[in-house]
């Protein structure tokens, strides 16, 4: 499981940091769940927090890239389950590296909390939920955050 070797204690303070979370419809529990998660978990650390929605995985990029010239940072969240065909593997592909694009282009952090698993179940664990042994819409909010407190750190 991908949470061995998470960091624990991290000390984030995200006053006056201003971050968009944009999160797909498209398998809508998984998304709401990932989106609340990542909203309260900023909202937590302090950050001023506005939240967008798209589709589904593939128009994350473009929304992102957009608010990543308004925010601070960009939590871009969704769920894509694979299937019988090689869709899986473009979409996972081009939202990976669009998000990854935008935050070198726009200097603006991206937290990835799109989910590429092989099964509903496996989307379940990572979303959470109570039953969940991972959170990745709030991972996601704390490693955003505190790239924006170490580049500012860097930029000062």
């Amino acid at each position: 499981m991908s949470k061995d070797g998470l960091p624990t204690g991290l000390n984030i303070d995200a006053t006056g940091i201003r971050v968009a979370v944009v999160t797909a419809t498209w398998n809508e529990e998984i998304c709401d769940q990932l989106h609340a998660r990542a909203i309260a978990r900023g909202r937590e650390l302090g950050a001023e927090v506005a939240d967008f929605r798209v589709v589904g995985a593939l128009e994350l990029p473009i929304v992102a890239q957009a608010l990543a010239r308004s925010f601070d940072a960009v939590v871009a969240g969704g769920c894509v389950v694979r299937g019988g065909t090689p869709h899986f593997d473009y979409v996972c592909d081009s939202v990976t590296a669009g998000l990854t694009r935008i935050a070198l282009d726009e200097g603006t952090p991206v937290g990835n909390a799109v989910l590429t698993v092989n099964t509903y179940d496996q989307a379940v664990e990572r979303a959470g939920f109570e039953e969940s042994v991972e959170d990745k819409g709030a991972e996601s909010m704390e490693a955003a955050l505190a790239t924006v407190l170490t580049l500012r750190q860097i930029n000062n």
